[in-house]
């Protein structure tokens, strides 16, 4: 009789069909799994559709979530604006010198001695001394060709002894000697990072020192640490400038505070499930305003309270305080900066403010702070004083590139030249950012030579700029020196030029620090750069030298 077995993977299905004819029996099989065919397809079809709807489902509990997610970050934002008072309350500003020391060790571990070698011991002869029998000592002959076969096996025995002993000593002495390569450039390597921390740290303590003992500069460096410590979201500007009268004990902060539009404005964000889409809601212009408003007179009294709070030697008596805004002027279509509010505080009388509980505005007016009703409008004041740039060591500059020309020795030039046209090359570099460069008295202390003012938000600052007409390659003292002159400048940055090339100490002195060394070469580069040539013949400058 006709049969044929049928079965079907998916549906787990099997069975056996019989007939009298074999055409039917075909025909029922091929029916049978057509049928199991689609209850298959029909089956996989609703387990898609389930897949999508559950997926469907939590794409939408997701969504939701980012949507709820996204929503308590705007709400953590604009909290964090309102607190921008409160939130410094609870943090001691004044600066801790040791946190700012590299007190780690160094972390390469020290190399490891090789392991003296284990050698097998020494063959001995007596241990190869032939046993003998009654016949070796009757015949000589055979008891001495037993001796001699001992003998040669020993000896062999000894050979392989020695040279087995020879390898395992000469990959010993390679192994010490790589050992001691490794240790001496281990030792150099930890006296090189000891020194460098070493250097770090006296320079940190030098600051701590020079501050605790009142020096002006070191208290505008100090301060300068203090609000640079201050936290305020990345989209703050945090920019600022400081000076300090050390015979009224007034400081005096140019602070650029964030433009109306720098804030957050976002309020909520909704997941609307019917249209898959998000729905974001946002502040009022007028709540916006409001909350601008109060964040310029937090900011202002907070870097007051900061400042007043980390003055660990009551160097400070009087705050002035000016907030100034780089903002868009639509009637110039340019970017300008305007100072909207001024105050003058008495360390005293500030320090007897509960601000947990102030209104920023009315703690403002209160001390006769000068600024619009609304400092949203970005109305202009006059501050009520203004940082002066003038340093009696400043004097007054003359151009010298217009008498240098190809024939020019820059390493034979009368010095104060030398040091002007430095300054007249710097002076043009910085131009294009409006900075501005001022040279100094004439002096034989190493020290600084030209400052340069640099507004640009990023690269710029004080820098301090030495110029050295040498014929000689510079050493590494003459960038120490440099780099206690930034330090106790409280510059962000130290330049020095010179005719000559610089040591490897002086450029590995240099690596990782705010200075920047310009050899002749960079020198003619700048030079060039600035449309004028001249030269540099160390030779002919030292018989110039000579001559005089």
């Amino acid at each position: 009789m006709p049969l044929i077995e049928i079965k079907h993977e998916g549906l787990h299905k099997y069975r056996v069909i019989k007939g009298n004819d074999q055409y039917v029996v075909e025909q029922k099989a091929r029916v049978q799994l057509q049928q199991w065919d689609e209850m298959w397809n029909k089956k996989q079809e609703a387990e898609r559709k389930k897949i999508e709807r559950e997926k469907a489902a939590i794409e939408k509990v997701q969504k939701k979530a980012m949507a709820e997610q996204q929503t308590q970050d705007a709400i953590d934002e604009l909290e964090m604006i309102d607190n921008t008072l409160i939130y410094t309350l609870e943090i001691d500003d004044r600066i801790d010198w040791d946190s700012l020391k590299d007190l780690s060790d160094f972390k390469d571990p020290k190399p490891i001695a090789p392991n003296k070698p284990l050698y097998s011991s020494e063959p001995q002869k007596e241990s190869y001394k032939p046993k003998y029998k009654l016949w070796d000592k009757i015949l000589p002959s055979i008891k001495q060709k037993k001796i001699d076969e001992s003998m040669k096996v020993y000896e062999e025995a000894l050979d392989i002894w020695k040279n087995e002993t020879e390898k395992i000593n000469s990959k010993y002495e390679k192994e010490v000697d790589e050992f001691k390569e490794r240790l001496k450039n281990w030792e150099e390597e930890k006296e090189s990072f000891e020194r460098e921390q070493k250097e770090k740290n006296d320079a940190i303590e030098k600051r701590k020192e020079q501050y605790l003992s009142g020096e002006s500069e070191s208290i505008i460096d100090y301060c300068d640490m203090v609000l640079s410590n201050s936290n305020y979201p990345d989209y703050f500007p945090q920019e600022f400038d400081i000076d300090y009268n050390s015979q009224n004990k007034t400081l005096i902060v140019e602070y650029i505070l964030p433009d109306i539009s720098d804030l957050p404005t976002l309020k909520g964000v909704k997941y609307i499930a019917t249209k898959d889409e998000y729905k974001e809601s946002y502040l009022s212009e007028t709540v916006v305003k409001k909350m601008y408003d109060k964040l310029l007179y937090d900011i202002t009294l907070r870097t007051i309270h900061e400042l007043y709070e980390a003055d660990a030697i009551s160097a400070i008596d009087s705050i002035v305080f000016n907030g100034w805004v780089n903002t868009l002027n639509k009637a110039t279509g340019k970017k300008q900066d305007i100072c909207i509010l001024s105050i003058q505080t008495n360390k005293e009388e500030f320090l007897e403010i509960n601000l947990k509980l102030v209104d920023s505005k009315s703690c403002f007016k209160n001390f006769k702070g000068i600024g619009s009703s609304k400092l949203f409008s970005l109305t202009p004041i006059a501050p009520i004083l203004k940082i002066n740039r003038e340093d009696s060591r400043f004097v007054d500059a003359y151009n010298v590139t217009g008498k240098v020309d190809e024939d020019t020795n820059l390493a034979a030039m009368d010095w104060q030249d030398f040091e002007h046209l430095i300054r007249e090359l710097f002076e043009k570099e910085f131009n294009t950012s409006g900075g501005e460069v001022k040279i100094t008295r004439a002096s034989k202390d190493g020290g600084v030579d030209a400052v340069a003012f640099d507004p640009d938000p990023i690269r710029g600052g004080k820098i301090v700029i030495q110029a050295k007409r040498y014929t000689n390659v510079v050493g590494v003292s003459a960038v120490r020196d440099l780099y206690g002159t930034v330090m106790n400048e409280g510059a962000t940055k130290g330049i020095l030029v010179s005719t000559a090339d610089f040591g490897p100490d002086a450029y590995n002195f240099a690596k990782d620090k705010p200075l920047t060394l310009l050899n002749g070469n960079n020198l003619l580069h700048l030079l060039h750069k600035h449309g004028h040539k001249a030269k540099i013949d160390l030779k002919e400058a030292k018989l110039i030298m000579k001559e005089k």
